[in-house]
């Protein structure tokens, strides 16, 4: 049973690391002249607006899309990272 904690608390600190990358690590994503940068926690970073895109009528559509893209991009990153955690642990009920 002990060795379960031990387990536990290996997968708990392995989960702060990874935050602590994914807080660091950037995602672009591009569509129709806007670009969007998040880091690994889908947090915004920075908005670009060509000025063409400015002009778009369907801006909040494209600027919805470039969001939504990037946040995708981001999960996708994160799943990558907690897999490789995940994977190494064998607790009952947590998916092992």
């Amino acid at each position: 049973m002990f060795d379960k904690f031990k387990d536990l608390y290996k997968l708990q600190k392995q989960a702060k690391e990874i935050k602590k990358k994914l807080a660091k690590t950037h995602i672009e994503a591009e569509h129709e002249g806007i670009t969007v940068v998040i880091n690994g926690e889908q947090e915004v970073i920075e908005i670009k607006i060509s000025e063409e895109a400015k002009m778009d009528k369907n801006l909040e559509s494209n600027l919805v899309k470039c969001l939504n893209k990037a946040m995708k991009k981001a999960q996708q990153i994160a799943a990558e990272m907690m897999k490789g955690v995940m994977g190494d642990m064998n607790l009952p009920g947590l998916g092992s």
